[in-house]
């Protein structure tokens, strides 16, 4: 039976099963099945079904759908918990990441492409949730980036050993696939076995919430998704088609983003408590701009693979700022809109990655360059919004446009 402890009398137990500790698990153990399907995916769709820019783009809108449909996890959590939701969720992503290489058809990959975007939209749905209920706001910043820095090297452990045994083992995609998601798996298990259920002290809503004083936060998660889903769909899959990356050179690629992040991480975390929200979105986009119109470069001025690659992991870098939009909005929300409004965020985080891929992979097979200047200027947009949250973000101080008092306008 289900042990259920507040989070100061969790703080009492020893350090591994404290509230912390177990975020801590999950971010180890999401990145292990995900990153290992995401390493192969543009190796295993173009050997195994031939995909090529149109299906690769049909499948990024097929695995964004379970996110679009995020704010679904307001219903579940009416009957299940969030911290059992996380871990259900786990296990979903882990079993698709296992079974995928065993179904090599646009049907079957389609598939179980949704079945484990299920999985990983509604954990990283509930796990940004419990991440703002459970850590205190002085310490959020650096502890998501101790977080970030802990899922990279669960993600850095996987590709090393993709990295340095496919070749000497001869190790297949339904190996890799198989033990990657398998491990997901028996770690979320694990947890649910060993942790106890932490209750919040603010009571979640659990109906849907929009509320006005938010429009900010709002617009920039759609914007980052607009532009996300351009680099998560189209920068490795650049890798693959325009350098024929193989998956021991791709996955070299990823390590050394993972290298990067791990040591960058802690220090952006740091970064975003003591500059603030505003300049460190501001400091990303101006580089996300930067990065993108660089990578329109690769095709118009025929830029070679040493460049494309430089872009490809300072663009990783600059990603890891986004976690400045979690802290923004931890600072601005009622204490009991932190749930509804994760599910409500993710699913307008993906509106654009639901409907851009396929027109966008239509748009790659005629200009490849086009895609990544549209990126640029939706980091621009980004940039202008940016620009419009306080030095010191608070309820009823949600842009520079509020006034001084926080009276928190519906």
């Amino acid at each position: 039976m289900a042990r259920f402890i507040t989070l100061a009398e969790g703080e009492q137990l020893p350090l591994w099963r404290r509230p912390v500790a177990l975020l801590f698990v999950m971010a180890l153990a999401m990145p292990l099945a995900f990153h290992t399907w995401s390493a192969l995916l543009n190796n295993f769709v173009i050997e195994a079904a031939s995909f090529d820019g149109r299906d690769i783009g049909l499948l990024h809108t097929v695995r964004e759908i379970p996110g679009f449909l995020a704010v679904g996890v307001i219903a579940i959590i009416l009957i299940v918990r969030e911290q059992v939701l996380a871990l259900v969720s786990l296990i979903l992503l882990g079993v698709a990441t296992a079974l995928t290489a065993k179904f090599p058809s646009m049907a079957g990959i389609l598939t179980l492409t949704m079945l484990s975007s299920i999985g990983f939209h509604y954990y990283e749905t509930v796990n940004q949730s419990l991440q703002l209920q459970w850590l205190k706001k002085d310490e959020a910043p650096q502890m998501l980036g101790w977080l970030l820095a802990a899922g990279s090297g669960a993600t850095l452990v996987a590709y090393l050993a993709i990295m340095m045994l496919w070749e000497p083992l001869g190790l297949s995609f339904d190996i890799v696939y198989l033990v990657g998601g398998g491990a997901t798996v028996l770690i979320a298990a694990a947890a649910m076995v060993l942790y106890p259920q932490f209750e919040a002290p603010d009571p979640q809503i659990k109906r849907m919430v929009l509320r006005r004083r938010y429009w900010l936060y709002y617009a920039l998660q759609f914007m980052s998704g607009a532009r996300r889903q351009i680099f998560v769909v189209f920068a490795g899959f650049m890798m693959v088609e325009k350098f024929g990356y193989q998956v021991h050179e791709i996955t070299w690629l990823y390590t050394i983003n993972l290298v990067i992040n791990i040591a960058v991480a802690p220090l952006l975390g740091r970064a975003v408590g003591h500059f603030g929200e505003r300049k460190a979105l501001a400091f990303e986009y101006v580089g996300l701009i930067g990065v993108f119109l660089c990578y329109s470069g690769v095709y118009l001025l025929g830029w070679g693979v040493l460049i494309a690659a430089v872009l490809y992991v300072i663009d990783h870098i600059f990603f890891g700022l986004a976690l400045a939009l979690k802290t923004y909005f931890q600072k601005i929300a009622d204490p009991g809109d932190i749930a509804p409004t994760a599910a409500v965020a993710f699913t307008i985080n993906h509106i654009a990655a639901v409907f851009l891929p396929f027109p966008l992979g239509l748009l790659w097979l005629v200009s490849p360059a086009a895609v990544f200047v549209l990126a640029a200027a939706m980091a621009a947009v980004s940039l202008i919004l940016a620009m419009m949250i306080p030095r010191h973000p608070q309820k009823g101080r949600e842009t520079i446009f509020a006034g001084p008092v926080a009276a928190a306008a519906e």
